[in-house]
């Protein structure tokens, strides 16, 4: 065991300053290069807050856009270690299970239905609903409910303002950086990227300074899950999945996760169904 403070950074791509279009976020878009190293950047802002508020603070990265496989390993801080690559257990808060005392989300966006809110969608884009007990959730909400299982306050979030929104509503004390004003879908008006950085790198010291002021998102069990699937083919698919059934209306699927982990689990099955065509 250590006494070291252990912050699990989880980073996404779409709420980063700068990024708009789908081509920026996408490999093989002709501006993902760009986009990745934009995503980086803040990042290495976010590690060097926490490290400017305890310096000797252990500090695991979590890539979490799409392929897990976005964040440039070669320019990332040294001091920190990358989680990367998939599938996982815990998707995109990989690393809370080692054990982890505060959560900062970075370049996050707002749930499916949202908006304005730039590229806003929920997992992907086979998934037109999630929602826990009832309640509609984006990403936002499904890791915070499961930074909650683990008794882990999410202190930080960046990206627009439908994500800082998103994230206040769910946990009222977290610091919240907003590097971007939606217009819409694929615009907004956005802050320089190196303001943007500064911003986060401040936010994220100030929030592990009041960590303790946060309270981790209270979650139990069992999870009554609902999800609305853009294709009934992957309906077709998830039902054959045990627990999983059809709900009335052809494109809701419906099951009971003993836990936020085991719901957590088996969404991130059903997202991934969604990406297989019929034969």
């Amino acid at each position: 065991m250590t006494d070291r403070l252990r912050v699990l950074i989880s980073a996404d791509l779409e709420g980063v300053s700068g990024i708009v279009h789908v081509v920026e976020t996408n490999p093989g878009g002709y501006d993902y290069e760009r986009g990745r190293a934009l995503m980086t950047a803040e990042v290495n802002a976010a590690v060097a807050g926490v490290l400017d508020a305890v310096p000797d603070a252990d500090v695991r990265v979590a890539d979490a856009h799409g392929t897990f496989r976005n964040l440039l390993p070669e320019e990332l801080d040294r001091r920190v270690r990358l989680i990367r690559g998939k599938p996982r257990p815990l998707g995109m808060m990989a690393g809370l299970e080692a054990g982890v005392d505060a959560v900062l989300f970075i370049g996050y966006h707002a749930r499916a239905g949202a908006g304005p809110g730039v590229l806003a969608h929920t997992i992907s884009d086979a998934v037109l609903d999630v929602r826990l007990q009832g309640a509609s959730v984006g990403e936002i909400g499904l890791n915070a409910a499961l930074a909650g299982h683990f008794g882990v306050p999410v202190v930080l979030g960046s990206g627009d303002d439908a994500a800082c929104a998103e994230l206040r509503a769910l946990v009222p004390a977290a610091v919240t950086v907003e590097v971007k004003r939606a217009l819409g879908q694929a615009a907004a008006e956005t802050l320089h990227p190196q303001e943007a950085r500064d911003r986060i790198r401040r936010s994220a010291a100030e929030a592990i300074g009041r960590r303790n002021r946060v309270r981790p998102v209270p979650t139990g069990g069992p999870v009554e899950t609902e999800i609305d699937l853009y294709g009934p083919y992957t309906v077709d698919l998830a039902t054959l999945v045990p627990g999983v059934s059809r709900a009335p209306g052809g494109r809701t699927v419906t099951f009971t996760g003993e836990d936020i982990v085991a719901a957590y689990r088996l969404i991130q099955l059903v997202v991934q169904l969604g990406q297989i065509k019929p034969g």
